[in-house]
């Protein structure tokens, strides 16, 4: 074991510890707000990493190539980072800027996750993950639930305005409006020029509005429109079409309604509380508890250390 503080000269990188930290790199300032520094410029075509971890477990055991915690029990204010990650900054012209990436790679029997998050205790504003912006799915998006949240257009600095998503066994998509026939009686509704091309299994919904009439659909959906008609003219109607995606994408990966539950997950549930079961019957439980029982022993041998 090897203690050194002061300054040390490696190559072109300096070395700094003191009781602010440690800084290694080519431009190292003390500061007491960051307990380990590791900094460089560089002007290289290559690629360069900041830090690297390679592990290699032959055996079964749980292994972390970075391990995070941030806590403060003593504490009942501030906030708690357990990775802060920047890409890029408002200066960049090209390329891409990513604060986070995760990659996960596996074979045939195992639970592969790029990214995972979960939370646990907390108030009532809990979010296992949290984006300002844009997200893009190039997959399936499963949900227990889902909603659209916006402030409340009555009241918005005090309330929410929370709508559930309209679910359905399809993937379907959804279109309407308004429409007033002729002197004879007719109409015609124009979709979108991309309508045929993107559904099939079409459905109709016509309701007359202000009066008493009778309303047929006379000609079905052809060349990206359809006609209605009144018993009398002048009759302003209300429509609604829906169709099944047939784009290639869907029908490549159409929604299975009721898969059966792979063998590991069989007995588990997403939430067995709900079902007045025991939490232990989760999926993924044991990692969750692992993960806690992780962090607990590291905090003990950090107070045990002090």
């Amino acid at each position: 074991t090897n203690t050194f503080t002061g300054t040390l000269k490696i190559g072109d990188s300096t070395m700094i510890v003191n009781n602010d930290g440690i800084r290694i790199g080519d431009n190292v300032l003390p500061s007491s707000s960051i307990l380990m520094s590791v900094n460089r410029t560089y002007n290289t075509t290559t690629t360069r990493y900041g830090y690297y971890s390679s592990l290699d477990n032959q055996g079964s055991g749980t292994i972390y190539g970075v391990w995070s915690d941030v806590n403060n029990n003593l504490s009942t204010g501030g906030d708690r980072y357990g990775f802060y990650g920047v890409g890029g900054s408002v200066s960049n012209t090209s390329g891409t800027s990513i604060g986070v990436i995760g990659i996960a790679r596996g074979n045939t029997g195992s639970n592969v996750y790029g990214i995972y998050g979960s939370t646990s205790g907390g108030s009532s504003f809990k979010y296992a993950g949290w984006f300002q912006g844009n997200v893009i799915v190039t997959g399936t998006l499963s949900k227990a639930a889902g909603s659209f949240k916006i402030d409340h257009p009555l009241d918005p600095a005090n309330k929410y305005l929370v709508h559930s998503f309209v679910e359905s066994p399809d993937m379907m998509n959804v279109y309407n409006g308004n429409v007033t026939t002729d002197g004879n009686g007719d109409a015609v509704v124009t979709l979108p020029d991309y309508f045929d091309a993107l559904n099939k299994d079409f459905r109709y919904q016509l309701t007359v509005i202000g009066q008493f009439a009778q309303v047929i659909v006379s000609q079905k959906i052809s060349g990206n429109q359809f006609s209605i008609r009144t018993d009398i003219p002048n009759v302003e109607v209300s429509w609604q079409v829906t169709g099944v995606r047939k784009d290639a994408y869907a029908e490549a990966h159409r929604i299975k309604v009721e898969p059966d539950k792979p063998i590991a997950e069989k007995g588990l549930y997403l939430h067995p509380v709900e079902l007045g079961l025991s939490e232990t019957k989760q999926l993924h439980y044991e990692m969750h508890k692992n993960a806690e029982l992780e962090r607990e022993r590291v905090e003990n041998e950090s107070i045990r250390g002090q």
